[in-house]
């Protein structure tokens, strides 16, 4: 087999999921689940540098107040009036910022392709930050599969398709939409989100090898 960490692809899916998990509305599941300590060990597994920002997220979780969060979360977010970082694809790859656009049917091509179906419970559209995060995580979570089951082709194949997603579309929209949400956060918790979200993305797109 190449050389292919497992260990650290276990925890990329890990880390990957536990993101995208928080891009939905905060709460304090998010501790009674320890998200943020799982968070800390994916992270340390993968890059000592992804373990700073891991810490400082579930540090900023703790000490600001639920009120707080999710009031950011609703500015950032939802609105009402202005959405300060709109959490869809379709608004940053596209110049006239429409929703349900060219891009969104692209991705939805991309998810069929990969096998990935969309929870009828999403209330969200498809090309939401979380739907992104969470087709990242199954494709991880697939090429770690391949892995352990020793099929060279079925590796290559889903490792191809993740760096495709990448390049059409995630790897494209994250790094202004994050930088979006670290300009107009009013907490350390959605600015350091937003840091890690970028910071692991980039790595996704040009460090992990088949």
């Amino acid at each position: 087999m190449p050389n292919y960490d497992l260990d650290q692809g276990l925890a990329r899916e890990d880390l990957c999921r536990y993101l995208a998990a928080c891009y939905y509305q905060p709460g304090p599941e998010f501790t009674e689940e320890k998200v943020f300590d799982s968070m800390l060990v994916a992270a340390t597994r993968i890059h000592p540098d992804l373990a700073v920002h891991a810490r400082r997220l579930g540090e900023a979780f703790g000490t600001e107040g639920a009120e707080d969060l999710l009031l950011d979360y609703t500015r950032l977010f939802l609105g009402p009036n202005h959405i300060i970082a709109k959490p869809y694809g379709s608004v940053w790859l596209e110049q006239d910022e429409p929703l349900m656009g060219e891009s969104t049917v692209a991705v939805l091509n991309l998810y069929q392709e990969g096998g990935f179906d969309i929870d009828e419970d999403f209330r969200e559209l498809p090309d939401h930050i979380a739907a992104e995060l969470e087709f990242l995580y199954l494709l991880i979570f697939r090429e770690n599969e391949a892995h352990q089951q020793g099929k060279l082709v079925a590796l290559e194949e889903k490792t191809a398709l993740r760096r495709r997603f990448l390049d059409q579309h995630l790897g494209r929209w994250v790094s202004p939409f994050t930088a979006a949400v670290k300009e107009g956060a009013q907490t350390a918790y959605y600015r350091e989100l937003a840091d890690l979200t970028d910071r692991f993305i980039a790595m996704e797109k040009t460090k992990w090898e088949p």
